[in-house]
């Protein structure tokens, strides 16, 4: 039993590690590194709470968030090497493990209820980055196997790295660059490939300008103080951050591209920041006569988001699909 002086993250989904918060604790225990950057949190006033609840990191810094990481890979998933390289994308954990979740309740739907575990359930990370950690957390959950793609020759360098670094990732895990920058799916999958689902968190910002802004901003937020120096506490590399038509854009690419493999693929899904694009990507949806859609709302961290996810299989189609 949870110890009630630990407040429930009720915006977590029920399956997620941290939804009680961080076990600076047990994360300290687990990589002693993380000690230097964890402090107690002086705006927490409630001395009724324990000291768990009490104990922060700075979230403005990088090297504090990736530390937290590190911490929390080698403590939930038994990930005992991991590293990106510097101004890469070092994603929230939480958030991450979340849309994992979220899509492992998408396939009970087509699976009796019951969620399909394993290596023969397979999953195509659109944008793998430097990180990996769709992958890493979808195989330590669930056991599910991934092809990782992106454009950046050193993400896909890195990502190599951290696979040979944690041998078991090896065998449920494979890499492929995207060559062509301008397409999605196109040079990925093969006429012999079948994927279960599809996972993506697309580039948000149209320009690096926009980016650069709306880093300034997090920033600002975070230290609750006016900076105009652009350090990313998740960091973030050029491709992670932004593409020419935004999140908007690159979604509509996907959705297009989707369509030419609709038998190929149980569910297409991908993260969806800004809720006023939702109007326009189901229309695009409706364009290509996909059968169904489906909205999940989750939050992540201190904004909401959500996944949009579809389908151009029938629903006797996926009773009919092997999941092992």
């Amino acid at each position: 039993m949870k110890p009630k002086t630990i407040t429930e993250k009720t915006n977590l989904h029920p399956r997620n590690l941290d939804r009680f918060g961080y076990n600076f604790k047990q994360l300290i225990e687990d990589s002693p590194e993380l000690e230097a950057f964890v402090s107690f949190n002086e705006y927490h006033i409630d001395s009724s709470d324990s000291e768990q609840a009490k104990q922060t990191i700075d979230f403005s810094n990088p090297e504090a968030v990736k530390s937290l990481n590190k911490a929390l890979l080698r403590s939930h998933y038994n990930i005992q090497n991991w590293d990106i390289p510097k101004n890469y994308l070092c994603p929230p954990i939480p958030g991450r493990a979340d849309y994992i979740h979220y899509i492992a309740d998408l396939l009970a739907l087509s699976n009796n209820g019951s969620i399909p575990e394993g290596h023969t359930v397979q999953g195509l990370d659109i944008g793998i980055g430097a990180n990996g950690i769709y992958p890493i957390i979808g195989n330590a959950a669930y056991g599910w196997s991934f092809v990782g793609t992106d454009i950046d020759e050193k993400a896909i360098e890195n990502c190599s790295a951290i696979l040979k670094a944690n041998p078991k990732l090896i065998d449920n895990i494979s890499l492929q660059q995207q060559t062509e920058a301008r397409f999605i799916f196109k040079n990925i999958i093969t006429p012999e490939d079948k994927f279960t689902f599809t996972i993506c968190n697309p580039p948000f910002h149209k320009s690096l300008e926009e980016a650069t802004k709306g880093s300034l901003r997090k920033v600002n937020n975070l230290e609750n103080k006016k900076s105009t120096i652009p350090v990313l506490n998740f960091g973030g590399h050029d491709a992670e951050l932004w593409c020419e038509g935004g999140e908007l854009g690159f979604i509509t690419q996907m959705i297009y591209e989707s369509a030419k493999y609709p038998m190929q693929c149980l569910w297409f899904t991908t993260l969806v920041s800004k809720q006023s694009h939702l109007s326009s990507i189901y229309k695009t949806l409706n364009k290509v006569n996909i059968v169904e859609v489906k909205t999940i709302d989750m939050a992540q961290g201190q904004k909401n988001s959500r996944i949009v996810a579809w389908t151009f299989m029938s629903k006797e189609q996926h009773q009919k699909w092997k999941f092992d």
